[in-house]
């Protein structure tokens, strides 16, 4: 995979090479159009975007990407999408199908079309960085650094904005978000450890987005995260905003962290009820949560069965170690 990264930016390079050239040379100007050079300044970028074909659809568009360019692994994508491994693994398969049987070519898309592929370009983005959230900070780095490309290719776009911002906030935390190889939760890290200068550029962009009319998924996802920073934070209208995230998008992550929300606004029991209408066996902070909410509310032994269900579900070593303290941690 790496070797094919490799090669697809050395032919990304060359064709660059060869519209500069040919620019040089007194030839027709039909042939020049054939050549023209890319109006994309990064080759990762490049190659999102050429993945993002649209004529497959958006999750298999932002699968495939994830899993040739992203470096992810079948296993952390379908996490990302909540699947379990193998379906991911069907979707994968035929999205290589599909490419072969249609003809989909390997091409670097043409100004004009680049917007009709931003949603997935996005997505994989977010989902790189989310990966990246969890304690690989590389992944982190490298979607932020693709998030500040496509905003100089694309400054127009709210979204592109409310990404980078979202991305810059929360990546701004890493050096407080753990400690001693466990997770601190926000209300307890350390706020010298924050990058301000980050946190300054994060909401520089929000501001930038919202001033463009962004009411879109990451603008608003961005406007939460500003939120969060705060202290003491406004629990009320951070729930309002997830609520407001969920209506757009049909999350019932957005759900579940609305209901995060309205049990530290103080009301547990409406918390507990949006928890248990929800449908996220496979996502571990779904049965964090409702063990955080059920210890809250003295039903000790239905959390600590809670607990045990997100044990049985985390990857992260960190928030392995943090559940298994919150579990020691209940009183008998």
């Amino acid at each position: 995979m790496t070797t094919a990264r490799n090669r697809a930016i050395d032919r990304i390079r060359r064709d660059r090479t060869l519209a500069t050239k040919v620019r040089l040379l007194d030839v027709p100007e039909t042939v020049e159009d054939d050549m023209d050079e890319t109006t994309i300044p990064d080759e990762r970028l490049e190659l999102v975007f050429t993945c993002c074909h649209p004529a497959l659809a958006i999750d298999a568009q932002v699968a495939l990407t994830l899993r040739t360019l992203g470096g992810l692994s079948t296993e952390e994508i379908a996490r990302a999408f909540l699947v379990p491994e193998a379906t991911m693994n069907k979707r994968l398969v035929r999205a290589k199908h599909k490419i072969k049987a249609a003809g989909i070519p390997f091409r670097v898309p043409p100004a004009h079309l680049l917007p009709d592929r931003l949603a997935a370009v996005l997505a994989v983005l977010y989902l790189i960085f989310n990966e990246g959230y969890g304690g690989r900070g590389d992944l982190a780095a490298e979607a932020i650094r693709l998030g500040r490309a496509l905003v100089d290719l694309m400054p127009d776009e709210p979204e592109v904005r409310g990404l980078l911002a979202l991305m810059l906030m929360n990546d701004a935390r890493r050096d407080a978000r753990f400690a001693d190889g466990e997770v601190v939760l926000l209300r307890d890290q350390n706020r010298s450890l924050w990058n301000l200068d980050q946190i300054a550029e994060g909401r520089t962009a929000l501001e930038r987005a919202l001033a463009l009319g962004g009411r879109g998924p990451y603008v608003l996802q961005a406007a939460i995260a500003s939120l969060h920073l705060e202290d003491p934070q406004d629990w009320a209208q951070l729930a309002a905003l997830y609520g407001e995230l969920a209506r757009l998008t049909g999350s019932s992550v957005a759900e579940l962290n609305r209901a995060a929300a309205i049990a530290e606004a103080g009301d547990v029991e409406a918390a507990l009820a949006v928890v248990e209408r929800l449908e996220l066996d496979r996502y571990h902070y779904l049965h964090a949560t409702r063990a955080e909410l059920l210890r809250r509310l003295d039903r000790l032994e239905e959390s600590r069965a809670a607990y045990g269900r997100a044990l049985e579900l985390v990857h992260s070593d960190a928030e392995r170690r943090f559940l298994e303290q919150r579990l020691v941690e209940l009183p008998d």
